[in-house]
């Protein structure tokens, strides 16, 4: 994966793992949640925000994970994020899992911009498209 847009350093706690003393699957998901909120965070907005003065919200719309190796208890990790696509209503997003310099999990995350009320899709806030990183023309997707 190119260059991260943004990166977290996290540590791993007890709740965080299994019974095998690994991180628990589904909570790389939660990491990389954090993640784009930080982003998001970053660039300025403020989901909270987002959602009480501008009617809208992100909502996960598709994952695709891919787990290489284990991060334990203690671990520091840092979760990376790097935009890949950006269409009227929605963002995709490489996000990554490192411990050191080794890459844990992977994954591409899509989430859609809906409105609160309807949760139907809606474009993202022009003060939101306006200020994401631009997208390298070899990271779009071929016609």
């Amino acid at each position: 994966m190119n260059t991260p847009d943004f990166e977290i350093t996290l540590r791993v706690y007890w709740e965080d793992t299994d019974a095998g003393g690994v991180v628990f699957y589904a909570n790389y998901l939660k990491f990389f949640e954090r993640a784009r909120t930080e982003w998001l965070r970053a660039l300025g907005h403020g989901q909270e925000r987002m959602r009480l003065e501008g009617g809208a919200m992100f909502v996960v719309s598709e994952t695709s994970m891919r787990y290489r190796r284990p991060a334990r208890l203690d671990d520091l990790l840092r979760i990376t994020v790097r935009l890949v696509q950006v269409t009227r209503a929605s963002i995709t997003l490489d996000q990554q899992a490192w411990r050191d310099d080794e890459l844990l999990t992977e994954g591409s995350i899509r989430i859609a911009c809906v409105d609160t009320g309807t949760f139907q899709p809606r474009r993202i806030p022009t003060d939101i498209a306006t200020r994401l990183p631009a997208v390298p023309q070899t990271a779009l997707p071929q016609k």
